[in-house]
């Protein structure tokens, strides 16, 4: 009788551990399943979120960029205008001045001086005193593609300049209209195709950066 009871206890005992053990066991890796999926997918998560955010700021910065570009170019563009119209007003204002040769001042100004008149006062500009030093500064321009403000130059005989002038105006039938100190009338303004100008054209420069900004100084 004693032996069943022992039996029997121990029985028992060993039905219960075991049960005991493999809950243990069961539970044990549905915690370590849910935990590591629930880790799994909040790190997953949180990278996601951090890449749209850096995309997110990559664009913010490159509108930012652009949109400093684009007020760049237009402030240069306005920059530019306001010195070409500076450059004309001034050159206008010495319409009807008389020509004399030598001559620096409103009362008598040559070709050259006139040229370096005019920049000097209206763009800070110091370019060379005579017509055949200052067709060596600045960008060579093709005449089909001259504008406002550009440098023409001319000669009377053969091949060595002799003359400056000012475009003043492109007509859109593509007329150059240039202002000058000329030895006849002094300050005026005459065309490229004028039957006495226009063989003696030569080539032209811009002086001038399209930001407004000397080519001699920068």
């Amino acid at each position: 009788m004693k032996k069943r009871v022992l039996v029997y206890i121990l029985f028992v005992t060993t039905f219960f551990t075991l049960q005991s053990c493999v809950s243990n066991y069961v539970v044990s890796n549905n915690q370590t399943y849910k935990t590591d999926a629930k880790f799994a997918s909040l790190e997953v998560k949180a990278v996601s979120n951090n890449s749209n955010n850096k995309g997110q700021r990559v664009l913010a910065s490159m509108a930012t960029t652009n949109d400093a570009i684009k007020r760049s170019a237009i402030e240069n563009a306005i920059k530019h205008s306001n010195t070409i119209d500076n450059i004309l007003s001034e050159a206008e204002s010495y319409l009807g001045t008389p020509y004399r040769f030598g001559g620096t001042s409103r009362s008598g100004i040559d070709c050259s001086a006139f040229v370096l008149s005019v920049f000097g006062a209206a763009a800070g500009m110091d370019l060379p005193r005579v017509a055949a030093e200052q067709s060596q500064e600045g960008d060579a321009v093709e005449r089909t593609e001259l504008q406002k403000g550009d440098l023409v130059f001319f000669s009377h005989r053969g091949s060595r300049i002799s003359h400056v002038g000012i475009v003043e105006e492109v007509t859109p039938e593509g007329e150059v209209k240039f202002i000058h100190a000329a030895t006849s009338k002094g300050v005026m303004v005459s065309s490229l195709d004028d039957n006495y100008w226009g063989p003696k054209f030569r080539f032209a420069k811009r002086v001038v950066k399209e930001n407004g900004l000397s080519i001699l100084n920068n």
